[in-house]
């Protein structure tokens, strides 16, 4: 990715609807010149998925876990697909250190978050897990400073 490919995503971020011809106008580049980028920053996975936007809360599911698990490592391809059969499972990261998986669940209430947290439990393969209740997000997903410093030519 280089300085221009920056400026079309710092464009993008503040407005995700805008159209080639728009970005074109705004960066003073030509239309074609950003919808061949654009369609190889979506090519390279540069770009992610819409339901990035979307919050849980607006589907009915206000409350966010953390539940970090330990995983016999022969089982983490059957403990991956299963966990991505929970509907509520919005993430999973593998990590480094003491703890396996980071998993991200969300839900409609305590009562649905401890089922969640059973269900994941009851997975073969996972040994143990700890779950954390996000209180409040204090820095939301955000890649616009990178994004600048990229467009910048650093």
């Amino acid at each position: 990715m280089d300085a221009t490919d920056a400026r079309i995503l710092l464009a993008l971020a503040a407005d995700p609807r805008a159209t080639i011809v728009a970005l074109a106008e705004q960066l003073g580049l030509s239309r074609n010149t950003v919808q061949a980028r654009v369609a190889r920053l979506e090519q390279g996975g540069a770009l992610d998925s819409f339901e990035r936007r979307i919050t849980p809360k607006t589907l009915g599911h206000p409350l966010t876990a953390f539940v970090t698990a330990r995983v016999h490592q022969h089982r983490l391809a059957e403990v991956s697909e299963a966990l991505a059969g929970i509907d509520e499972v919005v993430e999973v990261f593998g990590l480094s250190g003491e703890t396996d998986l980071l998993i991200r669940v969300v839900a409609t209430d305590v009562e649905a978050l401890y089922g969640i947290a059973g269900q994941i439990l009851a997975i073969p393969g996972i040994e143990r897990t700890t779950t954390a209740l996000a209180m409040r997000e204090l820095v939301p997903h955000r890649l616009t400073p990178l994004l600048r410093r990229a467009a910048a030519g650093g």
